[in-house]
């Protein structure tokens, strides 16, 4: 193979523990709820003052506002206050911070990242680029999110991050997002609803409805049932969750990049948002859109999602439609190709495939491009994010696992017009864990979400063993001429 000079830059995000959100802690015991809240009625106001005071100097300094979090909070236990007088605005704080907790988001790893441009590029020199990074945060419980973070590559190849913020926002749900129909009937059906309820429900909304639409027309078909059968209960239910699993996200225009975090919001996300594959989507007309992938997971199933936004500030989520949305490792193409999207996808955990499709949002018939074919990646492969555009090919970055589940990046080619045709694919791996790297979580594990080309220097950002993340960096040409000898052609 020939010579690839692979530059490792001096720079490793680190988990780090003081990044915190306040979270509900809410037993789910309804009498320790009530036992919880009489203990804080039983005192008196002078004793609320003085214990919300020592509350609030022990932790105002670690959140942008507390007030506003610890009445959220309490707002979601008010129907156990078994109390007819008013509460003071003091007192229900004090009840909010009991039903509270401190959670690190990134206190056991932030890693598997991947890299985009950064929507604004203004004031940015000539030949430098200002990026935005997404990571994967996970702390206690295993729980992942989404954290980002914003840099320069700089005209001699250099990165540098903007500083980190000691702070960590998590945006307003808008609490009235709005569907497609279409898309909402056809999801039902691969769920296996298609029945009279789920009509009845759907008439009597729009192409475009929003979630008050939806709950108008279910309240109408509970109520206007009687008595209500266990099947329909279980459509509305069922209704109700693929409504919650399709939500929008808003931050404030105010918030640094890095105080930005999208925490599991719906049922199918508690146990968290895995990996997401963020690429820079330019649309035929020139219109440009953030897409990117992820893995909800709940504890026992995973579900691919969508994630859409313009600004890094409003985020769409929303789930995936069609047979071929399953397993992990979806990544979207950064344009149509023949006037289609099209998508890398993992169907069977072990091959990489390709679909095609009308819409982001809906995939089937998947083709399978490439199987393992050396040791190195002799268990399974999957790619580490969207293809790259070069004039050569779509640059695919990798990932392998051979011996002793050691995960290694590759890289292969494929025909521009025509990527389910392979033109080249590496031999050997193109970055392996070496040294301090081998340790972690999950040991001997190099990965990625994604890279981007600057210049002719690809920029790779990699996960080191499901703890930290590192970037590397390389000559496009080196990596170009490495993928089109003989030999990996033949590959």
């Amino acid at each position: 193979m020939s010579p690839i000079h692979i530059r490792r830059h001096e720079l490793t995000l680190l988990p780090e523990c003081m990044r915190v959100i306040i979270r509900p802690f809410i037993p789910s015991d309804t009498h320790r709820v009530t036992t919880i809240i009489g203990r804080a009625l039983a005192l008196t106001e002078q004793e609320v003052a003085r214990e919300l005071r020592g509350v609030c100097q022990e932790f105002d300094d670690r959140h942008f506002d507390i007030a506003s979090l610890l009445q959220a909070h309490y707002e979601k236990v008010q129907h156990h206050v078994f109390t007819q007088r008013t509460l003071s605005h003091e007192r229900q704080l004090l009840i909010g911070a009991l039903f509270s907790g401190e959670y690190a988001l990134e206190s056991a790893a932030i890693f598997n990242p991947s890299i985009v441009p950064h929507p604004d590029q203004s004031g940015v020199p000539d030949g430098a680029l200002r990026f935005v990074m997404s990571l994967r945060a996970t702390g206690e419980g295993h729980i992942s999110s989404i954290e980002f973070r914003a840099g320069l590559i700089g005209t001699d190849g250099n990165i540098t991050f903007e500083p980190v913020s000691r702070f960590v926002t998590v945006p307003e749900i808008i609490l009235n997002p709005s569907y497609n129909k279409k898309r909402f009937i056809t999801k039902l059906r691969e769920m296996g609803f298609n029945d009279a309820d789920v009509v009845i429900v759907m008439a009597p909304l729009g192409e475009s409805f929003t979630r008050s639409d939806l709950n108008k027309s279910l309240n109408l078909v509970l109520h206007g049932s009687h008595p209500v059968s266990r099947d329909l209960r279980r459509t509305l239910e069922c209704l109700q969750w693929l409504a919650d699993s399709n939500y929008e996200l808003l931050f404030p225009e105010e918030l640094a990049m890095s105080e930005r975090i999208i925490f599991p919001v719906s049922s199918n996300e508690t146990n968290g948002i895995e990996d997401a594959r963020f690429v820079r989507f330019t649309e035929d007309d020139g219109a440009v859109m953030y897409y990117a992938t992820y893995t909800a997971y709940n504890g026992r199933v995973i579900l691919p999602q969508l994630i859409e936004t313009e600004d890094f500030l409003h985020f769409r989520i929303l789930t995936l439609n069609g047979s071929a949305v399953q397993n992990k490792g979806m990544a979207l193409f950064p344009r149509r190709i023949g006037g289609r999207y099209a998508m890398l996808s993992r169907q069977d955990d072990e091959n990489l495939f390709i679909m095609f499709s009308g819409s982001p949002h809906h995939w089937t018939d998947p083709q399978l491009i490439l199987r393992p074919a050396q040791m190195w990646e002799s268990v399974k492969i999957g790619n580490c994010g969207s293809p790259i555009e070069t004039e050569a090919g779509w640059l695919v970055i990798t990932h392998g696992v051979g011996p002793m589940r050691k995960y290694c990046i590759g890289a292969a080619l494929l025909d521009l017009d025509d990527p389910t045709h392979v033109i080249g694919r590496l031999r050997e791996p193109l970055l392996s864990a070496e040294g301090h790297e081998r340790e972690g979580y999950v040991p001997n594990v190099v990965y990625s979400c994604g890279a981007l080309l600057h210049g002719r220097e690809l920029i790779l950002p990699f996960a080191v063993s499901d703890r930290a993340s590192a970037i590397a960096s390389m000559s496009l040409d080196e990596l170009l001429a490495a993928l089109l000898e003989p030999q990996s052609r033949d590959s």
